[in-house]
């Protein structure tokens, strides 16, 4: 039986594609695939996350090698998109184990991030949200405790 046009897919529009081609990087990123964010990053991209807000490819490079040096085994699954024109809002689970706390324990974080692509469906804004208290902070043991007291005072 021969598919007829009405059951062929709808090609991909150029930004799905572009958003695809983003979350295999992110989840295969390794430390020497850092030096290639040029493929994915515009030369005057700008990135936040709760700990950082870099302008520009070397500096979004910068945060992204210093992730290996302070973490073992950090990598992203990406759980989630929305593709809406030129922008997207990707969840995920950043996974990784501390190198000096608990370093047999796997640790997961859950965030999203906010990217605007370019016309060439580079990325030019990332935007990174997630909650460092409940998602960081609690996991360690001294400020962990504070912020677990914190917490259920807050909501007494």
């Amino acid at each position: 039986m021969t598919p007829s046009a009405t059951d062929l897919p709808l090609p991909l529009p150029a930004e799905r594609l572009a958003v695809a081609r983003i979350v295999h990087f992110f989840e295969a990123l390794q430390p020497t695939d850092v030096a290639r964010m040029g493929a994915f990053y515009t030369t005057e991209a700008w990135f936040k996350d709760p700990f950082n807000e870099a302008r520009g490819l070397a500096e979004v490079q910068r945060v992204f090698s210093h992730m290996y040096v302070a973490l073992d085994q950090p990598h992203f699954v990406v759980t989630g998109q929305l593709v809406d024109g030129a922008q997207c809002f990707l969840t995920w689970n950043f996974v990784f184990r501390f190198k000096r706390y608990s370093p047999d324990t796997w640790q997961t974080v859950r965030g999203g991030s906010h990217l605007k692509l370019n016309a060439h469906g580079l990325i030019e804004y990332h935007r990174d949200y997630w909650d460092a208290a409940e998602e960081l902070y609690e996991k360690l043991p001294a400020v962990g405790s504070l912020m677990r007291w914190l917490k259920r005072r807050a909501n007494q």
